[in-house]
């Protein structure tokens, strides 16, 4: 999937992979508190049978992080309805989960090295018709704990 990168500011770029003028339902997730460096992003959006079970997702959108520290993207939306969204990013971008990763969830719940899955309640967000926006900040490692880079 080709991504198109219009400039929006010094920190941030806006996003449109995923989308189409065709798409009827969005939702533009702003992925912000991005670790500096390369990398890839995952965006993807669940329904609560599908929520975090492999190949389960119902929109998968991915782009290089390009050393931003916040990414604006559009997810298609089957319908309106209530989803939730899970973020990857890995940070060195080999394809696989490494202690310097991040992730980050729909509804920003805490997240901890013991409990690293939220339950879909905790990240259920209602999406209506035409365009929906949310915001979700980045965790990363911090030695035994598990938050945003400050």
């Amino acid at each position: 999937m080709t991504a198109l990168v219009v400039p929006a500011s010094a920190s941030a770029q806006h996003v449109t992979a995923g989308c189409t003028a065709a798409t009827p339902h969005r939702l533009i997730v702003t992925v912000r508190g991005l670790r500096t460096g390369g990398g890839d992003l995952r965006v993807q959006l669940y329904d609560e049978p599908g929520f975090l079970q492999k190949g389960r997702w119902l929109a998968r959108v991915e782009v290089p992080s390009d050393s931003r520290r916040s990414v604006e993207l559009c997810v298609p939306v089957p319908r309106p309805g209530t989803y939730g969204i899970a973020v990857r990013h890995d940070a060195n971008g080999n394809g696989k989960s490494d202690g310097g990763d991040g992730g980050a969830f729909s509804r920003d719940p805490a997240l901890s090295l013991l409990r690293l899955k939220p339950a879909f309640a905790q990240v259920a967000v209602p999406v209506g018709s035409g365009i929906s926006r949310i915001a979700v900040t980045m965790n990363y490692r911090h030695g035994f704990s598990i938050g945003p880079d400050r």
